[in-house]
């Protein structure tokens, strides 16, 4: 679908920024955040990284400028839902307290425009190795930033000799999808996130946590994942019809370069 005129949404669902961890894309996160408004904002978990932070210091001025800008939305009339994931779990102690106009909450029902019912949640507590494995969890997660950083250095030696490969985030994605898809684990987060949406009596499920983005039916259950801000750059979106859709930021950055230019 091309980009729309306007960019305002009925509801936005962000998750995996990792605020905290040198992987995450704040630069490009705030360009998105500058072009597109919305009514609410879900902040779907694992915004800022308490694992990455607890093992070094990383708080460049984008990741301040990040949180300002929600903030500021919030200040603006937008209603800014917060349920924490595993990365920023040190937020599951405020559950229904308010930060700056952000509401903490463990998990939420969202009623779209066109009144289906979708389960808001990060997804960690039906991830299959973090149910039984904090400790490989953490291994993970480790991996995973180690697996990135090594892509980008080969990305700059790629550029640096004028070679042509696979970007940073391209591998990354790609590693994480193989890894885990060789256990049925991306199949088996999704089904299980179906399931307990049908449990709820809800017409569908919106989460973060696995990296992938997706918006499918399963057996009757939207299933919907926001994507991240480390890999692929994406939200879930509701348009104002209740429709949802991923929204990548390549579609916004090349919307909001064709108005900067008609602009010049």
């Amino acid at each position: 679908m091309p980009p729309a005129a306007s960019r305002h949404y009925r509801t936005l669902f962000i998750s995996d920024v990792h605020l905290g961890a040198r992987g995450c894309q704040a630069g490009r996160l705030i360009e998105f955040l500058r072009a597109v408004d919305a009514d609410i904002i879900y902040l779907v978990g694992d915004i800022v990284d308490g694992w990455q932070l607890k093992t070094g210091w990383y708080w460049p001025q984008p990741h301040n400028d990040v949180l300002q800008k929600l903030l500021r939305k919030a200040r603006k009339g937008a209603r800014l839902v917060y349920i924490p994931g595993n990365h920023d779990e040190f937020l599951r102690d405020y559950f229904g307290t308010h930060f700056g106009g952000i509401e903490v909450m463990e998990h939420d029902v969202h009623i779209a425009a066109d009144g289906r019912r979708y389960l808001v949640t990060h997804g960690d507590r039906f991830d299959p190795v973090f149910r039984h494995s904090r400790t490989l969890a953490l291994l993970g997660s480790c991996a995973y930033a180690l697996a990135l950083a090594s892509t980008k250095m080969a990305d700059r030696l790629r550029r640096r000799f004028g070679l042509r490969g696979r970007s940073p985030s391209a591998l990354s994605r790609w590693a994480k999808f193989k890894v885990k898809s060789a256990v049925n684990y991306i199949g088996d987060f999704e089904q299980a996130l179906a399931a307990q949406a049908r449990r709820q009596h809800c017409d569908g499920v919106i989460c973060g946590h696995i990296h992938h983005p997706e918006s499918r039916d399963i057996d009757g259950i939207r299933y919907v994942n926001c994507g991240d801000w480390v890999a692929s750059c994406t939200v879930a979106a509701e348009r104002p019809d209740g429709e949802m859709e991923i929204l990548p930021w390549a579609a916004i950055s090349t919307l909001a370069a064709d108005r900067r230019a008609q602009a010049a």
